[in-house]
């Protein structure tokens, strides 16, 4: 069984992420064979918040180039966990 830390990567640092968290909504790297419940089970565990959704997409990787080789970054996948108004990450907030 994957654990909740495997679920959750890391926290998507841009700006567009921070707008999304002034209405709610943290957006998170998680693992590829992760779903929309076991996401939501995670952050619910590991942040002690009710997540009400949570949208998961597929961002495709960038072509590189290394010299004379043409490759590709890795795919990766997003999810978008939205709060309820009264319910905030603390980590995310810097407390």
């Amino acid at each position: 069984m994957i654990q909740y830390e495997d679920i959750l990567l890391e926290p998507v640092l841009s700006e567009k992420a921070n707008h999304l968290r002034e209405e709610g909504k943290y957006v998170f790297k998680v693992a590829m064979s992760a779903n929309k419940l076991q996401i939501k089970e995670a952050v619910r565990k590991l942040f002690n918040v009710n997540p009400i959704s949570c949208t998961v997409m597929v961002v495709g990787g960038k072509p590189k180039r290394q010299r004379y080789k043409k490759g590709y970054t890795s795919d990766w996948k997003k999810a978008i966990v939205r709060l309820p108004k009264d319910e905030k990450i603390t980590i995310f907030e810097g407390v």
